[in-house]
């Protein structure tokens, strides 16, 4: 009964124009068809959660040095690569190429790992 309402109440939200659902299953599904918008978003949010975990990692682990950031550049720029190209294989040429994909959410990616690494590495170590 309670499953039911549940599918219910979905519905009519979904109808009502209240919220569009993101089914989680799409992420993973080399069959879906994306529009630039949404496969843009999902690459950005992708690439700030490695940025988050890579710079409490970083901060935690209290290491120094200018060369993390090329290291956390290249393990980012790898995953963003190996998800689009490798899981959802995608053509990225229907989409602008590779630069368009890779350059997605980098630059405040790079803030938020910088953010993260140093906050925790102050907090932590001082």
């Amino acid at each position: 009964m309670k499953e039911t309402k549940s599918v219910k109440l979905n519905a009519q939200q979904h109808e009502n124009g209240h919220f569009s659902p993101f089914k989680f299953a799409k992420l993973l599904d080399p069959e879906a068809s994306w529009d630039k918008d949404q496969l843009g978003d999902v690459l950005h949010w992708i690439r700030q959660a490695i940025a988050l975990f890579c710079g409490l990692l970083c901060g935690v682990i209290p290491v120094v040095g200018g060369i993390w950031i090329f290291i956390f550049l290249a393990i980012s720029t790898g995953i963003v690569y190996g998800y689009y190209a490798m899981i959802l294989k995608i053509d990225e040429e229907e989409f602008g190429g590779h630069g368009a994909f890779l350059q997605e959410g980098l630059f405040a990616s790079i803030t938020l790992f910088l953010l993260a690494w140093i906050l925790v590495y102050s907090l932590a170590h001082f």
